[in-house]
């Protein structure tokens, strides 16, 4: 498993795959994100896992992106994500509205190996109208009929991206209690993922670390990015930072204040730390 630069591990992800993202309160890989932006990826269909935050908002509004599918986008205390309000008006970006619990199911199913799962939960909600690839049908195992369910087709993304941190040079990653990380790990066809640090040792072997770890089998490659994650949090090692949130909302709601955003912070941040 290889240790790469952060710009070599952006490269890697092809214009027009289907990224998987957490959200911002779950190991979000926001400096990769700006690593994607960087390398100028495109045509990007985006699958909040299952909700979506910084990291969409930021690529859709640097053209990276061609559609969305997640049960929500936002900047949680920050209010609305204004790129993302931006392209939705414009019609420059596709919505497949999603719920958590249909997203988390149809990823569940491809880590199984099943070509689909059963779920009760959104039945009588609209979404289902707008939703041909959700199917309802009686339960077979009801006796008499007149049980529907819902069944929720296989969901692979090509490419899961987050943040962790930790990897050993193995290739293990620890995301601690963030389970669902795993989830989509075992679900993707590839899995990118930048670490805080590199870990002196094999995570699998300390009892201690091995539970929250994911193993390499899962994991095509890592780079090193520290504070990679910000400005959301990162388990304990730091805590989110509002201030930037608020900025970036600030600057977001027009495209003029969006440049100066990615001049700011994302361009110009990059050829600093590079000198």
């Amino acid at each position: 498993m290889p240790i790469l630069p952060l710009d070599r591990l952006a490269v890697l992800v092809p214009d027009g795959a289907l990224l998987a993202l957490p959200p911002d309160n779950s190991l979000t890989p926001a400096e990769f994100a700006r690593a994607l932006v960087r390398a100028g990826a495109r045509n990007l269909r985006l699958l909040g896992v299952p909700v979506s935050g910084y990291a969409t908002d930021l690529l859709i509004g640097a053209g990276c992106v061609a559609s969305v599918q997640s049960s929500g986008v936002s900047l949680g205390e920050a209010g609305f994500a204004p790129r993302f309000s931006a392209a939705l008006k414009a019609g420059t970006i596709a919505m497949t509205d999603a719920t958590c619990p249909a997203i988390h199911t149809m990823l569940q199913a491809a880590e199984k190996g099943v070509p689909f799962m059963p779920l009760r939960g959104v039945l009588g909600s609209d979404i289902l109208a707008h939703r041909a690839d959700w199917k309802v049908i009686d339960n077979p195992f009801a006796a008499g009929g007149g049980d529907p369910i819902v069944l929720l087709p296989a969901l692979s993304p090509d490419i899961a991206a987050f943040h962790a941190m930790m990897a050993d040079t193995e290739g293990n990653v620890y995301v601690g209690r963030r389970h669902e990380l795993a989830t989509i790990a075992h679900a993707a066809r590839r899995s990118l993922v930048t670490v805080e640090r590199i870990y002196d040792g094999n995570l699998l072997e300390d009892e201690r670390l091995a539970a929250g770890t994911i193993s390499a089998t899962y994991v095509e490659a890592v780079a090193v990015a520290e504070r990679g994650a910000w400005p959301a949090a990162l388990l304990d090692a730091y805590s989110a930072d509002p201030a930037h949130y608020a900025e970036y909302a600030r600057l977001a709601k027009t495209e003029d204040g969006f440049r100066t955003y990615l001049d700011r912070y994302v361009r110009r941040a990059a050829a600093e730390a590079a000198e």
